[in-house]
């Protein structure tokens, strides 16, 4: 076993994934795209903001050959799909800018990867721009994606191609990885990369500043599950109060838990809530409307 820095840190990630050998053979296998780059960009951003919004890209490559652009981002966010679908169409419409009609110069590929997890708790999502016939066949005039990636979900329908990729990723997530496991050669590249005694100074003093940031976020989101729960029992209290002492425990009861289930809609998803407030997902995906 080797002991490696955890991909789940955006500074080891962007030094791996920012050798173009690595970057092109990761998008190859991926989006089945051979890219020709000397150069991967690395906290890229536009000259001007679009929307008058600053974007930033973890990492960024154009290659001027094939007309292509890939941007790989990597953070999980609790907006990550509209997130990097803003900075997606950012990617597109800052060639608006210099094109002589709508149509960009430069066909945009996005591949997120979500190291975290995601609630939905698929291995592939994506966001297909090409438009479809009602029977759902693409037309082929728009080649643009998004595709988000969840390692943590890989499965035995994960196409062969991601497979020793995705592993690779989650596997370094506790920081031990066994390098004879892999064999694709770009693969242990990474591995050999993200080895912890290679590891700057630099590289060590933004980890702990990545790790003290995702602990302070950890901490809000506790306390806001607290103060949800909290709240939720205040209101179904409040409610049991009005009525008889059996009907009104009872009452009591369903409206603590839709008060809980309430504050918890932006937090989890609704099976989750469902099996911590008892409601029915019925119930939970009512709420959801009202709300």
């Amino acid at each position: 076993m080797q002991a490696v820095a955890s991909l789940r840190y955006g500074v080891i990630f962007k030094k791996a994934f920012s050798q173009p050998d690595v970057f092109t053979a990761f998008v190859k296998a991926i989006l089945g795209i051979d890219l020709i780059i000397d150069h991967v960009e690395t906290e890229k951003s536009f000259p001007n903001a679009i929307g008058s919004v600053a974007n930033h890209f973890d990492l960024f490559a154009e290659d001027k050959v094939n007309r292509i652009i890939v941007d790989i981002q990597h953070r999980r966010h609790a907006d990550h799909y509209h997130r990097f679908l803003h900075y997606h169409c950012a990617a597109l419409l800052e060639q608006a800018v210099q094109a002589k009609d709508y149509r960009p110069a430069l066909a945009v590929y996005t591949i997120v990867v979500l190291t975290s997890g995601d609630k939905h708790a698929r291995d592939m999502t994506m966001i297909d721009f090409d438009p479809k016939d009602r029977h759902g066949v693409s037309l082929g005039e728009i080649p643009h994606k998004i595709i988000y990636l969840c390692p943590k979900y890989l499965n035995d329908e994960t196409p062969e191609a991601w497979r020793e990729w995705m592993l690779a990723i989650n596997d370094s997530l506790d920081e031990q990885v066994d390098e004879s496991a892999y064999h694709n050669q770009c693969v242990q590249k990474v591995l050999q990369t993200i080895r912890r005694d290679t590891l700057s100074p630099e590289d060590h003093a933004r980890m702990k500043d990545e790790y003290s940031e995702d602990e302070l976020r950890k901490e809000e989101r506790e306390k806001a599950l607290q103060e949800g729960i909290q709240k939720g029992m205040e209101k179904g209290m409040e409610k049991g109060m009005e009525k008889g002492m059996q009907e009104g425990m009872e009452k009591g009861k369903h409206q603590q838990a839709l008060g809980i289930a309430a504050n918890l809609l932006d937090l989890l998803d609704d099976q989750t809530i469902a099996q911590k407030t008892g409601l029915s997902l019925e119930q939970v995906a009512q709420l959801r409307l009202c709300i």
